[in-house]
C-alpha cells in the first residue's frame, strides 16, 4: 500500500493571504475551487476581526462565524461567489478592510452537493473521499437520528452547527468518543452528554445525532464538517503536554501546513491556529483563536517541523504537565511520497544541484 495518495496536499488544502481593499474584487491563487473557506482579519479585533466561515452547500452569501454562538446570517457583501482559484470578495469589514493583513484558509471537498439517504435523516452532501472531507447540510427532526456523511470511512473530527439559532459549535474527536463534546467558540475542557451525540460513535456511511439544540431540533437547520484521516495528509489525534520547553513531540507523517490545537482536561485555554503562511518559521509561528477576534498573536509556542510539531513551551494552551489535547493537522508535504521518495531527501538533491 503506498504511503499516500496525494502527493500534492496543496490540490486539497491551501492556506492564503491577501490584503484587504474595501473594494469588491476575486481572490485569485488558492490552487483549486474552494468548497470551504474560513476567513480572518489578522490586523484587528472586535467584530471586524471575527471569523467568517462560508462553504459552497450553505451558499457563498450565507456566513457563521466560530468565534460566537449566532445563528447563520446572510452577509451580500462579505463573499459573493465561489470561483475556480478562489472566490469573490464584497466590502465587507470582515473580510475586506482596507489595508488589513487577512488569512484564508481553503478546503476542496466535493463540488455540488447531493442528496444521501444513508441515515434516518436525508442529508444534502459534497464529499471528497481521496481528502476525507466532508460537508453536510440537515434538518433536524428532534428524535435521536443517524445521518449520512459521504466519506466512505468512519471521521474522525466532526464540527457542527445549527445554522436557525443561537447555540454553540458543537465538536465530536475520535479521542473522547461520542460520550463527550466540546464548544469551539468556547475555552471549556470536555463535557459528557448523551443529548449530543447519542452516545453513538460515527460509521463508515453514517454519524449519531441526539436531541441538543446543536445537533438536532425540529425544523432548524445544521451544517457539519466531516474529516477522515488520509495517511501522509491529515492526522486527527490527541497528545498529552510534559510541561517542559523541551516540549512533546506530535508525529503526524507530514510537514504541517495547518494546524489546530485545544485543551480538553483543562478550562480557560484558547482552540489555537497556526500555519505555514504566517510567519511560516519556527519558533515565531503566529496564532490565532477560532473562539476569539484577536489579531494575530506571536509567541513561541509550536514548531512545524519535517514530519509533525513540537511544542516549545511550557504554556498550558500546548503543553501543561499531564495535560490532555486534541489535534487537526494537515500536510504541506507528506514525509515520503506515494513512490516512496522521501521528500526531505527531494529537497536536498534539488538542493545539491543549484
Amino acid at each position: 500500500m503506498a504511503y499516500t495518495t496525494i502527493d500534492d496536499p496543496t490540490i486539497y488544502f491551501n492556506t492564503l493571504l491577501y490584503t484587504g481593499n474595501a473594494t469588491a474584487r476575486s481572490i485569485t491563487g488558492v490552487g483549486f475551487a474552494p468548497n470551504w473557506v474560513w476567513i480572518k482579519d489578522r490586523s484587528v479585533g472586535a467584530s471586524e476581526g471575527s471569523h467568517a466561515l462560508l462553504d459552497t452547500v450553505r451558499g457563498a452569501t450565507k456566513v457563521l462565524i466560530s468565534n460566537n454562538s449566532d445563528s447563520e446570517f446572510t452577509g451580500t457583501t462579505t463573499l459573493t461567489s465561489f470561483d475556480s482559484d478562489g472566490f469573490s470578495l464584497g466590502t465587507n469589514v470582515q473580510v475586506n478592510t482596507n489595508t488589513s493583513n487577512i488569512v484564508s484558509w481553503n478546503w476542496k471537498a466535493g463540488g455540488s452537493a447531493s442528496s444521501n439517504s444513508n441515515g434516518s435523516i436525508t442529508s444534502s452532501v459534497s464529499a471528497s473521499t481521496t481528502a476525507g472531507f466532508s460537508i453536510v447540510s440537515y434538518t433536524g427532526t428532534g428524535s435521536n437520528a443517524t445521518i449520512g456523511h459521504g466519506l466512505g470511512v468512519t471521521p474522525k473530527w466532526i464540527i457542527f452547527k445549527n445554522r436557525s439559532a443561537t447555540k454553540g459549535w458543537s465538536v465530536y474527536h475520535t479521542s473522547y468518543g461520542a460520550t463527550k463534546f466540546m464548544f469551539l467558540n468556547e475555552t471549556s475542557a470536555t463535557q459528557t452528554y448523551s443529548p449530543m451525540f447519542n452516545d453513538t460513535e460515527p460509521t463508515s456511511s453514517v454519524f449519531s445525532v441526539g436531541t441538543d439544540l446543536a445537533t438536532n431540533v425540529s425544523g432548524n437547520n445544521y451544517i457539519a464538517y466531516c474529516f477522515a484521516e488520509k495517511k501522509g495528509y491529515s492526522k486527527f489525534g490527541s497528545y498529552t503536554g510534559n510541561g517542559n520547553a523541551d516540549g512533546t513531540f506530535v508525529y503526524t507523517g507530514f510537514k504541517p501546513s495547518w494546524v489546530l490545537v485545544k485543551n480538553t482536561s483543562g478550562s480557560g485555554d484558547n482552540w489555537t491556529i497556526l500555519d505555514n503562511k504566517r510567519l511560516g518559521y519556527n519558533p515565531d509561528n503566529r496564532l490565532l483563536f477560532p473562539n476569539a477576534n484577536n489579531a494575530d498573536y506571536t509567541a513561541v509556542n509550536l514548531d512545524l517541523l519535517s514530519n509533525g510539531f513540537k511544542a516549545r513551551s511550557t504554556d498550558t494552551t500546548f503543553n501543561g504537565s499531564g495535560a490532555t489535547y486534541i489535534y487537526m493537522a494537515f500536510a504541506e508535504n507528506p514525509f515520503v511520497t506515494s513512490t516512496g521518495v522521501p521528500n526531505n531527501a527531494r529537497w536536498l538533491c534539488s538542493y545539491l544541484l543549484t
